[in-house]
């Protein structure tokens, strides 16, 4: 099967790979580039689990071919915040309670992480809107809500 050379901005950082045209963004950053933050839940568009920023728009990782992303900048959960250094938002998943099992949570935080960058203070229902693309089998929402919305009053401040 032909390849064909991409080279994408992952976290601030350039990876280069040999990919086929088959190959979706979620399988190079797990498997070339060892982005296991990036969670395949369905590989079929409906869960959010693997939605990383691609170009500043939220995406699904399963649903974007890897040529697609060539040249571009692509941020995981890892480019949000680290350990040391928690994103607010990541803070604030934590100080709500709005992490119970994590397999969500790094494209639920990721797609809130989008939509603030584009909107500093959304309502509740435009954060409803916002995550609607990521499935959360734990919390039933309320809290992830109350922290992203938490997250946009403390960053207005």
């Amino acid at each position: 099967m032909k390849t064909y050379p991409v080279e994408i901005n992952v976290n601030g950082e350039w990876q280069k790979a040999e990919v086929t045209a088959r190959d979706t963004l979620l399988d190079i950053l797990r498997d070339r580039f060892g982005a296991f933050e990036v969670k395949n839940g369905c590989a079929q568009g409906d869960c959010g689990a693997c939605t990383v920023i691609l170009n500043n728009k939220a995406v699904n990782a399963c649903l974007t071919l890897a040529l697609q992303a060539n040249g571009k900048n692509v941020m995981t959960l890892k480019g949000v915040g680290t350990p040391d250094q928690p994103h607010p938002l990541q803070q604030s998943f934590v100080e709500h309670g709005a992490i119970q099992c994590g397999f969500c949570t790094p494209g639920m935080v990721v797609s809130a992480k989008a939509l603030l960058d584009s909107n500093p203070e959304p309502t509740r229902n435009e954060i409803r809107e916002g995550i609607s693309g990521n499935l959360c089998r734990c919390t039933g929402y309320k809290k992830i809500v109350e922290a992203i919305e938490d997250a946009s009053l403390k960053r207005g401040k």
